[in-house]
């Protein structure tokens, strides 16, 4: 799986964070993706406090316990809630300036690092994977490489605390039934691409998978899966430890 650090000039949501961060303003930062319409990410959003975060995103951050990984972490929003509980975190992201961002607000421990970097080889009670988390698996033939990076990097009964979505209600009908081309990629295997200002990143895959899938998943490579929650809209929590 790649293992990529993202260079200022393809960096489009780390200057987003940047810029609001320091202007306590941003322009927009709009995404593509060749299966959807242009859509937007509110940047004040990247910077919300636990109050304002979605139910499930609070349930997980109450239930991580131990040396907790926060995988992805954007402005550090969930590492500064976790600080704030007294709970020891290690927020990571692949974007330098997020990174900068989050030393700056005060995340204590903060690395510039690919979580499927392996020279990343610390060890975690409980790994966050948090706003559709399952999205950096990419597809579900990363599937293998993802079960067995985690197998490395958890402690004895540690456990994944991860979000996704199931995007099969975008195939609904009129009457409720689901069309879905079964010949085709899963359908929620999708590409997406964001631009800030005129910085434009590259084009990166994002899986957002269903529950029944991923437990599929899970079993076959030794982890259980226990749905936590289910939310207003598709989406859901789910804990993945080792079975």
């Amino acid at each position: 799986m790649a293992t990529t650090i993202l260079p200022a000039e393809r960096d489009p949501m780390g200057a987003a964070i940047y810029d609001y961060f320091n202007h306590h303003k941003a322009d927009r930062l709009r995404v593509f993706s060749s299966q959807f319409e242009e859509d937007e990410i509110p940047v004040k959003e990247l910077f919300r406090t636990i109050q304002s975060m979605p139910a499930l995103e609070r349930i997980a951050l109450e239930m991580a316990t131990g040396r907790i990984l926060d995988v992805g972490a954007g402005s550090g929003c969930h590492a500064l809630a976790l600080q704030a509980m007294e709970k020891e975190v290690c927020a990571i992201d692949i974007s330098p300036l997020s990174v900068e961002v989050m030393k700056q607000r005060g995340v204590n421990d903060v690395r510039l690092t690919n979580l499927f970097d392996e020279t990343f080889d610390e060890t975690f009670d409980t790994i966050l994977m948090l706003m559709n988390g399952s999205g950096i698996i990419g597809k579900l033939n990363n599937m293998p490489d993802f079960f067995q990076r985690m197998k490395r990097m958890l402690r004895p009964k540690g456990c994944i605390l991860m979000d996704s979505s199931d995007l099969r209600y975008l195939f609904e009908e009129e009457d409720g039934s689901i069309v879905i081309d079964l010949a085709g990629d899963y359908y929620g295997e999708i590409d997406f691409q964001m631009q800030y200002k005129d910085i434009k990143g590259d084009t990166f895959d994002w899986l957002y998978v269903d529950f029944q899938t991923l437990n599929l998943y899970a079993s076959e490579y030794g982890f259980k899966a226990e749905l936590v929650k289910e939310g207003k809209h598709y989406d859901y929590l789910v804990k993945l430890s080792l079975a």
